[in-house]
């Protein structure tokens, strides 16, 4: 009861974020409760990720958490569009260049063919929050260099240009943001992110698309649905 109420005025902003909330013990009396009745409601709502509890200085409303989900083939952007938020972008660089020999590697093409450069900036509600990176070979015939990237995903202009994306495999995993990347963020460098490396193939399962995007770690969580015959998730341990 208490819980569902908070929730709801949190989501309807009516509690915006960074609003602090009335002390426990004024909460308890407006509810009727006791103040372990409240704090278990107040725990729920931070396990939700609703609410901060700060010792020493109150309970605040938390800025929303941005779903980055792993059980879904389609872009970051439509990912975060079918979430409500307003995504725009921002190109900061789109041309034929030869790629390195790891991403070459990556399309399997040769190092020595001009492919598809893509760098962009996401922006949520006109702040940067994603920086992406993007190599692809295209198909003959094809100028992935004229097409306009700024509008909608990358696989929703490869489908409207014919090319059907099957499948992707990706890696995610947690670093630090680098000096050239945290300039576009307009962040201090070392900030904990997500990097997220993607290949995704077409119907013939060949490569059309490298993507590297680096998440800033405030604004996003990762999420997905497990199933028994769902996505597969597989846990690798690091040595250094």
């Amino acid at each position: 009861m208490i819980a569902d109420d908070l929730t709801a005025k949190i989501r309807a902003g009516d509690l915006a974020p960074g609003t602090m909330l009335p002390p426990q013990k004024t909460l308890s009396a407006r509810y009727g409760v006791t103040l372990a009745t409240l704090r278990q409601a107040l725990q729920q709502l931070e396990d939700d990720g609703l609410v901060s509890q700060e010792p020493g200085r109150g309970t605040f409303v938390a800025s929303p958490r941005l779903m980055y989900r792993l059980d879904s083939l389609r872009g970051l952007a439509e990912d975060l569009k079918a979430q409500g938020q307003e995504v725009s972008t921002l190109i900061l660089g789109q041309e034929l260049r030869r790629p390195p020999a790891a991403i070459a590697a990556h399309l399997e093409v040769p190092a020595t063919r001009r492919v598809l450069r893509l760098e962009r900036v996401r922006l949520l509600s006109g702040r940067p929050a994603v920086h992406q990176l993007s190599w692809a070979p295209g198909r003959p015939g094809l100028p992935l260099a004229d097409l306009d990237y700024s509008g909608a995903s990358l696989y929703a202009v490869f489908a409207a240009h014919g090319i059907v994306v099957h499948r992707a495999s990706e890696v995610l995993r947690p670093a630090l943001l680098d000096e050239p990347t945290a300039a576009h963020l307009h962040q201090a460098a070392g900030q904990p992110v997500f990097v997220s490396e993607r290949v995704t193939y077409g119907l013939d399962n060949r490569p059309i698309l490298y993507d590297r995007a680096t998440i800033l770690g405030t604004v996003m969580e990762i999420r997905t649905e497990r199933a028994a015959t769902g996505i597969s998730m597989q846990w690798t341990r690091h040595d250094h």
